[in-house]
């Protein structure tokens, strides 16, 4: 389940429906992401996330059927925020539950290096500094990078 969301989102409420009367799975996964208060030295006080509508629920809903065609998954759930977020609140929520821990554990990590670097969002960060444009990190496409090279082994 793919779900896009312009306001907050309590995560323990989310992962208790996700996990409620799930008797069929053995392994549950799951990633919270927030927005920092800090990178590096520079103080954070907002991020915003910009998006276009239609486009980005469709490649949510391909980043997913490709880890359900994966991993054997009973479930997954993403929750993905956009709009202006305050350090501290949550940005994105992943969870998967399969019959076993080492399937959960791989689908929500992939889940989370695809929706860092194929998911069409902008970050604004508004710092001490003024405001800033965030660019992507050879980090996060080192990270997704590693599940191409598994597509194409």
């Amino acid at each position: 389940m793919i779900r896009l969301l312009g306001e907050p989102f309590d995560p323990a409420a989310e992962i208790a429906r996700f996990t409620t009367d799930r008797q069929d799975v053995g392994g549950i996964a799951t990633f919270l992401g927030r927005v920092r208060d800090r990178v590096g030295e520079l103080r954070i006080r907002a991020l915003t996330l910009e998006h276009y509508p239609g486009m980005t629920e469709r490649k949510l809903a391909e980043i997913e059927a490709e880890a359900r065609r994966r991993w054997p998954l009973q479930d997954c759930l993403v929750i993905h925020r956009y709009g202006r977020m305050e350090p501290g609140e949550p940005i994105v929520l992943v969870a998967t539950a399969s019959a076993h821990r080492a399937a959960a554990l791989e689908a929500c990590a992939f889940l989370i290096d695809w929706l860092k670097t194929k998911a069409p969002f902008w970050k604004l960060e508004e710092t001490d500094r003024g405001a800033r444009w965030v660019e992507a990190r050879e980090s996060d496409d080192a990270a997704a990078a590693r599940w191409e090279k598994e597509t194409a082994g």
